[in-house]
């Protein structure tokens, strides 16, 4: 590293100042961090960085039994080589014009303002040959990933202590420039290494180093998801756009004794783990080249440091839609920004909207004096999102992009088809204000999601023919909540994109068609249904998830066209 400049960072919306600089004290090179109210005048900063300094040399020069004690004089000068007034605040000194320097003793520093800076990152766990591996919880300030440079390293450990791995203990040799990199049979067993030099169109920042924590280890081999990618080789175009819905099976239902003894024994510890599975789950997605793809059970953190970053280098931007107050997983829409621009979202309780909203009241009504109905209908932490979106290559295109996943439990018919009419309607309210507003456009729907819900379902019924009458036996699948006189009516015909497949969830004790991606056909038709992975494919490891299925569900994939 360059030890000759020091690095001041105005923290984006917040009123600090970050000072960072690389010192040679005796040979040895300290890097310093400070943190400074951007109020604080300049006398107090130069002090408080001497007496850091001073602090470092002193110890240092302790270890020799020396009794040398040294004073440490700081001092900004500005371009014109006078010294920075001590009444200069922090900020102000970011108005000064450059180039500036610092002077600590008798060494000269350049001061870089607002460096591109990676404040944050590393590699997974979990690193599987044959699957991508990317820079994960990537923090920065002032930086432009794809002007960024990524070198990753394959090393060999010599001299392993404990478990901390520097460059000494490795041998390291250069793989390649880029943002991701996909491990090969030789290098298992060998640690990887990827350096980050952040930029931006004005400068670079100082780059920085992370080793993965494990070695490289064997993949599972083919993943039947890599043969359907052989019907997504190529993007599409023009009128053509391609749209995923997949419930991606969150940790936090995945990561417990329970989930391993009991719900997926079938499947080994080590590939229900979130580290394995987020690794099969983004070469999956990538090989699908989309232009929408909805995810349920989204952990937020897993949508933060992982799904963001990836999906973003691939041309992506993502919404995460929480899943109400208390739980730490939800909804995920995202679009490719060449094809699509966002014009809003929105996002609904369902337990709340179907109590306040008036183009809900006859649902209301139905319900809201049975109550042990009422309670387990508001119980409901159930949520869905809208995502309004313009194509970029037929801008008189607009798509509402509905996304949920409701209610799992098998006696809840009732409760699922209350929550599909509160969705269906919600949408059709939000379309009629999009029509409003532009007028000039035509507005179009897609809805996805796992819904629960089977194709003899009054969801499905209500969605694809308009009309969910009140004797369909969903209103009496559980006795003490039934529910008399409500039927439900919308007037957006839907199809089911990928028709009624055998299975969409595929577990050893349950397995069904539950996830759909409804689309408007009176604007929409389908090009392609991707197919799915066959009946042997799913029993290869009894069920899913396995180690080459990360979810217990299938991803559902089609292309649709504009008509």
């Amino acid at each position: 590293m360059n030890i000759d400049k020091c690095y001041f960072r105005h923290i984006p919306s917040e009123d600090k100042i970050d000072i960072t600089f690389l010192l040679k004290v005796k040979e040895t090179i300290r890097q310093f961090n400070l943190n400074r109210n951007s109020s604080e005048v300049v006398q107090n900063l130069c002090s408080r960085i001497g007496v850091n300094v001073q602090k470092a040399v002193n110890k240092k020069l302790k270890k020799k039994d020396s009794k040398e004690d040294i004073s440490i004089e700081v001092q900004i000068f500005n371009n014109n080589g006078d010294v920075v007034t001590d009444t200069y605040t922090c900020i102000e000194l970011f108005q000064l014009p450059g180039p500036m320097k610092m002077k600590i003793s008798d060494h000269l520093y350049d001061i870089v303002f607002n460096s591109p800076w990676v404040q944050n990152f590393n590699l997974p766990k979990s690193i599987l040959v044959g699957f991508p591996v990317y820079p994960e919880h990537l923090e920065s300030n002032y930086m432009d990933m794809e002007l960024s440079d990524f070198n990753w390293y394959r090393g060999k450990v010599i001299n392993e202590k404990g478990n901390s791995i520097i460059d000494s203990h490795v041998k390291w040799d250069f793989i390649k420039k880029s943002f991701n990199y996909t491990p090969v049979s030789k290098d298992i067993g060998m640690k990887l290494k990827l350096e980050c030099i952040p930029k931006n169109s004005l400068m670079s920042g100082p780059s920085v180093e992370v080793i993965s924590k494990h070695f490289v280890q064997a993949g599972p081999g083919p993943c039947p998801f890599e043969l359907r990618h052989f019907f997504t080789k190529d993007r599409l175009e023009d009128k053509s756009f391609r749209c995923v819905t997949y419930n991606i099976l969150a940790d936090l239902y995945c990561d417990s004794d329970y989930t391993r003894t009991v719900l997926h024994p079938y499947c080994p510890s080590y590939a229900l783990e979130i580290d394995y599975r987020k690794q099969l789950i983004l070469k999956e997605l990538t090989g699908y080249n989309a232009d929408i793809i909805c995810l349920q059970e989204v952990d937020n953190k897993i949508f933060d440091y992982s799904l963001s970053c990836v999906l973003q280098m691939d041309g992506f931007k993502g919404l995460f839609y929480k899943k109400g107050k208390s739980v730490a997983e939800g909804l995920a829409c995202f679009y490719r920004e060449n094809r699509f621009r966002c014009l809003g979202d929105d996002q609904i309780l369902l337990s709340t909207a179907v109590q306040t909203e008036s183009y809900l009241q006859h649902i209301w009504d139905a319900v809201q004096n049975n109550d042990e109905l009422k309670k387990r209908l508001l119980d409901r932490s159930t949520v869905a999102s809208a995502t309004f979106l313009q194509s970029c290559d037929n801008e008189n295109e607009i798509i509402i992009v509905g996304n949920t996943h409701l209610y799992f439990h098998p006696d809840a018919d009732h409760i699922r088809l209350i929550q599909g009419g509160i969705i269906i309607y919600w949408l059709k309210n939000i379309q009629y204000k999009l029509k409003a507003q532009y007028p000039d456009k035509r507005i179009s729907m897609i809805v996805c999601g796992d819904f629960n819900s089977d194709p003899l379902s009054g969801i499905y019924k209500l969605y694809t023919t308009g009309y969910a009458p009140s004797t369909l036996p969903d209103w009496k699948s559980n006795t003490e909540q039934a529910i008399t006189g409500l039927s439900l009516e919308q007037p957006i015909l839907l199809g089911s994109a990928c028709g009624t497949p055998q299975y969409t969830n595929f577990t050893a004790g349950f397995a069904e068609c539950l996830d759909y991606i409804y689309y408007d056909i009176n604007n929409l038709e389908v090009e392609q249904v991707v197919p799915f992975p066959s009946v042997e494919e799913l029993n290869a490891h009894i069920a899913l998830p396995s180690i080459v299925f990360p979810s217990d569900h299938i991803a559902v994939v089609s292309d649709l066209k504009f008509k």
